[in-house]
């Protein structure tokens, strides 16, 4: 380990954006533990990777079984981690009634129960030690749920929840929380989904080393939500703001004016 960075722990590492984190943090002179299903990609990653001279650990780990999700959660609590991914997840094939219970399940489990349980392992060994870093791969549908499945969409959203939350609460004990939303990106998720990452117009489509090299940079900044194909950041900070500028008023104990004028009238 070149810089005393510590291990990065990256998971979903066996392609796609994970593959490419793995790929920059070792050049940086992280020590990496990889966590996939796929031993076979993650080992051929390992191997590329020996030029960089970091320590490389291969995690076969279906997230979405409750041993897997265990192991790794051990893994984290090892107190040699210090940079979390949460990137492993997927997408429905097909919309809301396309899909039955199993299929629903499952992406749920990938996408919220699993990241949610590893933040939580994360910040609860860097909190005890004072400092440690978690990224967390959201999308920008969780703004736009409107045009997308809502699950899918849904998950993202409480990624950016949990990730703006996790500021709020740990950056003063020395945890930094990244949420990174990417727009339509060059990965395996299309296709697993049955859908053609080609149909998307040219300049809707990112390719996956800008996306991750975007993402660092504002990982650098400490920046606490990344948005790497946004131009501009103003239509954001509005946004945040005017969320914010609700929060006095979203608990009271009288029920709001607007809402007693249909009262009296229906009277």
């Amino acid at each position: 380990m070149a810089d005393g960075l510590g291990t990065a722990l990256v998971t979903g590492a066996s392609g796609g954006i994970g593959a490419v984190y793995a790929d920059r943090l070792a050049r940086r002179g992280y020590d990496l533990v990889l966590a996939a299903r796929d031993r076979s990609k993650m080992e051929a990653i390992s191997s590329r990777l020996k030029d960089t001279g970091t320590t490389i650990e291969v995690l076969a780990a279906d997230l979405t079984r409750p041993e897997d999700l265990d192991a790794v959660e051990t893994r984290l609590a090892a107190g040699d981690v210090s940079l979390l991914v949460n990137n492993a997840g997927m997408s429905l094939n097909g919309s809301l009634l396309e899909n039955g219970p199993e299929e629903i399940s499952r992406i749920i489990a990938l996408n919220i129960t699993a990241p949610a349980r590893l933040a939580a392992a994360a910040a609860k060994a860097f909190v005890a030690k004072g400092h440690g870093a978690v990224v967390n791969i959201a999308s920008v549908l969780a703004l736009a749920p409107e045009r997308y499945d809502g699950i899918y969409s849904g998950s993202k959203s409480f990624l950016l929840n949990l990730s703006q939350s996790m500021t709020a609460h740990y950056s003063d004990k020395g945890v930094y929380t990244q949420a990174v939303l990417p727009g339509a990106t060059r990965t395996e998720l299309w296709e697993r989904s049955g859908k053609d990452v080609n149909s998307f117009p040219i300049e809707m489509l990112m390719e996956v080393e800008d996306l991750v090299d975007a993402a660092l940079v504002g990982f650098d900044r400490r920046e606490p939500v990344t948005i790497p194909p946004l131009p501009d950041e103003a239509p954001w900070k509005a946004m945040q703001q005017a969320r914010m500028s609700m929060a006095p008023n979203l608990s009271r104990r009288a029920v709001a004016e607007r809402y007693l004028s249909s009262q009296t009238e229906s009277a």
